[in-house]
């Protein structure tokens, strides 16, 4: 527990006193826009997000957006739901995020078990599950909210509707196994190869989906309707947004009836002939095309963080701008090559750096320790506060700070209520000390491990560069401090707080953010394949690094804040 707490107390002023939430997308795959969505969603409203992402492959390329990645079974393994519960318990999840059909029955079922250890799923009731999962039920459904639906049938023999129609398994998704048939022979033909088949009529027309987001219990926050422009293997490409009242009323009447927990999608198509809407099918989860509706103003990622802290949101009626068209393009990571390493001493990063050209160090916990900065930092704290509470004995000050900070408390804080009873000079006091910890010259010494293993890669010709998060001032005066700023040996350094400029948000700009990385890649003019990030914290260094294909080392300090950390998967 020792390292634990003392991360959340060094990170709590970073936080601001909101709390960190933990999120995990299961079986997230491709799935890269909403992982993505929901991280800028935190960084616009200053939430501290960490993104755990899970599936049965490694080389999935959306857990290389996470910050945590977790290898599962299958879902039909039994032992699915007990390993997806203690992820969720070992990491304080607080909310889970299906993003396939296939679990989302067993994830319904088993809710409840979720919920008792804290995790909230973003999960409908079983039996309106079971509706979507079962074309033949989601007919009926619809016609149960007075909207039109094409009936199936699940017998060749019972089919008179004419041609063409459509044919599709009754639990299919993403078009697998779905067509359009044009003759009597050939859907004959169609239901010896589509396993436990439905038959519809085939509507000829415009197809749309509509994103649906609603709070926990289930009253609407976002609706928003767009069309399908262009669609490959049953996921939108192109699409619309298109505000339109007798779609939206349409989705009013399924969410009163349905009560959706968090998102769902319904895709209907509009008869080129008659107008008539006919509704074919819902999807209990985020659809592929729903990080569109997101950009155009329905910010369900967003809301999802908002309602996870407390929050009320109303009904926001089109608050997508209407008529905004987007395309999507798909691209690429490096999965297999350069993956992560560990190492338990700094000496050890020689036997990694073969095809090496530029290795990039990380500096808190890495290059030093960050706990003597905090030492530093409390010693000039205490000299202070002695002056401020007429304490003659700076090393009790000095003691009672590490205490609190021993204990993950804010120890400023602590140290300042419990001398200083008058509140409104409370917060001045807090934030006298505040700043002279934050501002503070320390006294750091770059280790000889470090000092040698920097002299050695120079000597080698592999250029060294350092990457580090935090306030400018503070890590400059580490820099300094530690001889860095001047050592020949470091080639370039990059503090990523810098790159907000003066109006942007320092957060945004800090790792797992990749535009540090894609700076260094340029000054340095090589490939990332030759290029190796040294750093000690496997929940944020190396997301960026691995997604763009460099070699990943984990340099796990017995020393550093981040040493219980987990190991990457």
């Amino acid at each position: 527990m020792r390292a634990e707490q003392i991360r959340n107390a060094v990170r709590l002023d970073m936080n601001n006193g909101k709390k960190e939430l933990h999120i995990l997308f299961t079986s997230v795959g491709r799935r890269v826009e909403l992982v993505e969505a929901f991280r800028e969603a935190a960084r616009r409203i200053g939430v501290r997000l960490v993104v755990h992402g899970s599936d049965i492959s490694k080389t999935a390329p959306a857990l290389f957006y996470c910050d945590i990645r977790h290898i599962t079974c299958r879902i039909s393994d039994a032992q699915y739901i007990p390993s997806l519960l203690s992820i969720c318990k070992d990491n304080r999840i607080d909310l889970l995020i299906p993003t396939i059909d296939t679990d989302l029955l067993i994830l319904a079922k088993t809710r409840e078990e979720f919920e008792a250890i804290g995790t909230k799923v973003f999960i409908s009731s079983p039996e309106m599950i079971g509706i979507c999962r079962d074309k033949r039920y989601t007919a009926d459904f619809f016609e149960s909210c007075g909207l039109h639906s094409p009936h199936p049938v699940d017998d060749i023999k019972d089919y008179h509707g004419g041609f063409p129609c459509f044919i599709k398994p009754k639990d299919g998704s993403s078009s697998v196994n779905a067509f359009k048939v044009s003759t009597a022979e050939d859907l004959l033909t169609y239901t010896k190869d589509v396993p436990d088949y439905i038959i519809q009529p085939f509507v000829d027309g415009e197809e749309y989906t509509i994103d649906i987001f609603c709070s926990f219990g289930g009253d609407p926050i976002y609706i928003t309707p767009r069309r399908r422009d262009l669609v490959r293997q049953g996921e939108v490409i192109k699409t619309k947004i298109t505000q339109d009242d007798r779609m939206i009323e349409g989705a009013e009447k399924i969410c009163a009836k349905f009560k959706p927990a968090g998102p769902i999608t319904v895709q209907l198509i509009r008869d080129r002939k008659s107008g008539e809407d006919w509704y074919i099918e819902i999807n209990p989860r985020f659809g592929g095309g729903s990080p569109l509706s997101m950009k155009a103003g329905a910010d369900s990622a967003e809301a999802s963080l908002r309602l996870l802290l407390g929050e009320d949101i109303p009904y926001q009626k089109k608050a997508a701008r209407d008529a905004r068209e987007y395309s999507r393009f798909d691209d690429s990571v490096c999965s297999a090559g350069n993956g992560v390493v560990e190492i338990h001493s700094l000496s050890e990063v020689q036997m990694h750096t073969d095809g090496m050209k530029v290795i990039l160090f990380d500096l808190d916990d890495t290059l030093y320790n960050e706990i003597d900065y905090v030492r530093s930092g409390y010693n000039m704290v205490a000299t202070a506060a002695a002056g401020l509470y007429g304490e003659a004995d700076e090393q009790y000050l000095y003691n009672e700070l590490l205490s609190y900070f021993r204990a993950g408390q804010p120890a400023i804080s602590q140290l300042v209520a419990h001398h200083q009873t008058n509140q409104t000079l409370q917060r001045g006091d807090e934030k006298l000390l505040l700043d002279i910890y934050r501002t503070q010259n320390p006294s750091l010494h770059l280790s000889d491990e470090a000092a040698v293993l920097l002299q050695v890669l120079h000597a080698e010709g592999i250029s060294i560069g350092i990457v580090t998060d935090g306030r400018p001032a503070g890590q400059k005066a580490k820099l300094k401090s530690l001889g860095l700023d001047t050592n020949p040996a470091v080639s370039e350094i990059l503090i990523t707080d810098e790159l907000a400029g003066r109006v942007g948000s320092p957060e945004t700009f800090r790792k797992p953010n990749s535009l540090a990385f894609l700076i260094m890649q340029q000054r340095f003019a090589v490939p990332f394949e030759e290029m190796a990030y040294v750093g000690d914290n496997p929940s944020k260094d190396f997301t960026a690094p691995r997604r763009l294909g460099m070699r990943c080392i984990y340099y796990r300090n017995p020393d550093g804040l981040y040493y219980d950390e987990k190991e990457l998967a």
